[in-house]
């Protein structure tokens, strides 16, 4: 019972965090940057793997996609391969969880269920490191524009995007890491337990023969006694 409740924590933890690393991708605000005016007029920026915007005082957002996805920078390319390969692998590691589980009918024997999965723990946990170093990727690129004092572009601060992926990616690790250390609980439980006593010696393998075997050895065993005219 206990490892089954371990199963499922660590299933709603990783499916969490591939919920909220997925969340990340159509999620606006990855870098924000904001201008205020002399008296009420105030402009934002912010940009994400698609588009680049800008929203006026009024709530008025006027964007434009990215032209060409060649012709893009290469840690927009980057970030954009490593979380669409974290949404991928946290998807079919759903599916392997799933069929893997132990409160599930499917899936096949025990000891099958046990590898469908840790395969599916490594899925998350593969998951998770997509994410967060995509999601790092680029927040290094912003700090590092941001604290560049030879940088004379618009400079722009982490969004909240950011901060949500670095904290689905970590779900999908913990959850990951759970539903694969949920394979030594489980090996445990399967293992016969066979016990050694140890060679026995010779003598007492000896004291364990039986007295008498159909009645024609007992009398070896026994001391003999003879009368004085015995060899007479």
């Amino acid at each position: 019972m206990a490892h089954m409740a371990s199963e499922i924590i660590g299933f709603v933890l990783a499916v969490s965090g591939w919920v909220l690393v997925s969340s990340t991708l159509p999620t606006d605000y990855w870098k924000v940057s904001s201008i205020d005016g002399t008296v009420i007029t105030t402009a934002t920026f912010w940009s994400n793997l698609w588009k680049t915007c800008v929203t006026d005082s009024t709530g008025v957002s006027n964007c434009k996609d990215f032209p060409s996805m060649l012709a893009l920078e290469g840690y927009i390319q980057a970030c954009r391969g490593l979380l669409i390969a974290a949404v991928s692998l946290g998807f079919f590691g759903s599916i392997f969880a799933l069929i893997g589980m132990k409160c599930t009918k499917i899936g096949g024997s025990d000891k099958q269920k046990i590898k469908i999965t840790v395969f599916s723990g490594i899925l998350y946990i593969l998951s998770g490191i997509c994410a967060m170093a995509g999601i790092s990727l680029y927040a290094h690129k912003i700090t590092s524009e941001f604290f560049d004092p030879t940088f004379l572009e618009q400079k722009y601060e982490l969004g909240a995007a950011l901060f949500i992926g670095w904290g689905g990616s970590s779900l999908n690790v913990i959850g990951g890491s759970i539903l694969c250390f949920s394979l030594n609980e489980n090996l445990k439980d399967s293992r016969i337990n066979y016990s050694y006593n140890g060679v026995p010696s010779v003598r007492s393998a000896r004291t364990r023969q039986p007295d008498a075997s159909n009645g024609r050895n007992a009398h070896r065993d026994l001391p003999r006694h003879f009368d004085k005219n015995a060899y007479v």
